[in-house]
């Protein structure tokens, strides 16, 4: 269909999209999340494939509640009557790589009686890390082949696939994403507005995950519709823009999946003035994907964000060169050049009126056309920052998470102090 655009013009360009968001849907998980990665590297595709890609769903066909019963008594050693009280049949979510659960918990420790609690049970589906490695020799493959297309090897595809399906093959062991719900309910520990569900320990297995079940809105439903006072809105969107912030430049541990499917809402009772409102409340799941800077990465990122808030162009695109370790660039400087001029403009009074995040976005598309590389886990950090501030803008027009964040590099530059600022902003 790419020959069919370049003989027929690009009146078949979105038909080319669609029919590729229509087959990787169909060809199954790895394919899906590859998909999906693709849709978070605008650095290396166009705008408008990136934004059909997004639109590619996580819905698996849900497995058997036999097997689910199989998996939990294999993985556990007990028969599933004897760890729960309680435990729906029909799952409440299925995602590419497991199924949720709700259930009651009635384990008990040896000498020690504890409450029924409400949990989520998740489990994978059978067989699904031999079909992604089936998967992902397909793509690799066909990534292999771009490296012989002169139009293409700049992409490094086949080293991106290489990675891609190492991060994406580790995230089948649901074990990890304990160990990462640990870690963030760790370094959030100190704020009340922000949570994580509780992995239920010893009940930790690479192929049964039992935490929390917990309970609210999804936050879609105040990005899209109508419901909630905007100062709610407004609130929820500072609460999460200081949480990333935390994620970003205090902890160095990132939540790579932030979209509004991950995200609930709760609403607590709390007094405002004279009237009592209810005080939102951020919980954030599936924390599977993350993202970790080595210290050489971090610095060339965070000294990308002080030029973008000093508007040098020139520092930004020098920092932005040195985003990866082996960068293809065929004329930098033409790309110093190009970048420092569109940072003139925006520089102007007229260029003052551009919003930031679509400043990002052409920043994105002139690194694409100088086919400048930039390493995953830097390009998952800047895209987590840029799928945040969109439903953000959403829920409050006029809060700008890129001008926080300019504000706050350019205050301090000194770790321990922005961890003073970042947690003074949630301070109880």
């Amino acid at each position: 269909m790419a020959l069919l655009e370049f003989s027929c013009g690009p009146r078949f360009r979105k038909l080319r999209h669609e029919v590729l968001h229509r087959t990787l849907e169909r060809a199954g998980p790895a394919f899906i999340k590859f998909g999906q990665w693709i849709a978070t590297r605008p650095d290396l595709f166009s705008k408008d494939l990136c934004l059909q890609l997004s639109k590619l769903h996580s819905n698996a066909p849900e497995h058997s509640f036999e097997f689910t019963k199989r998996t939990i008594e294999r993985a556990f050693g007990r028969k599933l009557s004897d760890i729960f009280e309680e435990f729906d049949e029909a799952p409440v979510a299925s995602g590419s790589i497991a199924q949720v659960h709700r259930a009651t918990l009635k384990f008990q420790y040896p000498g020690q009686k504890v409450k029924s609690s409400e949990v989520a049970v998740k489990v994978r589906h059978p067989c699904v890390e031999e079909t992604m490695t089936r998967d992902f020799v397909i793509i690799k493959m066909a990534a292999k082949l771009t490296t012989f297309v002169p139009g293409l090897n700049w992409l490094r595809l086949d080293e991106c696939v290489q990675q891609f399906s190492l991060y994406m093959l580790s995230q089948v062991d649901l074990s990890r994403e304990a160990s990462h719900l640990s870690r963030f309910i760790y370094n959030f520990r100190g704020w009340k507005d922000v949570s994580f569900p509780k992995p239920v320990f010893p009940l930790v297995h690479p192929s049964v995950l039992v935490e929390s079940f917990e309970h609210g809105e999804s936050v879609a439903r105040y990005v899209d519709g109508p419901e909630g006072h905007e100062w709610l809105k407004s609130k929820v969107a500072h609460i999460g823009t200081n949480a990333l912030l935390k994620m970003l430049l205090v902890d160095n541990f990132v939540h790579a999946d932030m979209h509004p499917g991950n995200i609930l809402v709760r609403k607590n009772g709390a007094k405002r003035g004279l009237f009592r409102s209810k005080k939102p409340h951020i919980i954030f799941l599936d924390v599977g994907m993350t993202a970790e800077l080595s210290k050489t990465d971090r610095d060339n990122l965070l000294g990308f964000f002080k030029a973008v808030a000093r508007r040098d162009g020139r520092t930004a695109a020098e920092r932005t060169l040195k985003l990866s370790k082996q960068q293809k660039c065929p004329n930098p400087q033409a790309f110093v050049e190009e970048v420092e001029e569109v940072f003139r403009f925006w520089g102007t009074a007229e260029g003052e009126s551009v919003h930031p995040a679509d400043c990002m976005h052409e920043l994105f598309e002139k690194m694409r056309n100088h086919r400048v590389n930039i390493d995953g886990n830097v390009s998952t950090v800047m895209f987590t920052t840029l799928v945040l501030e969109g439903w953000q803008r959403k829920l409050d027009p006029g809060y700008d998470i890129m001008r926080t964040l300019q504000k706050m590099l350019l205050k301090t530059d000194w770790m321990k102090s922005l961890s003073y600022t970042v947690d003074g902003l949630m301070a109880p």
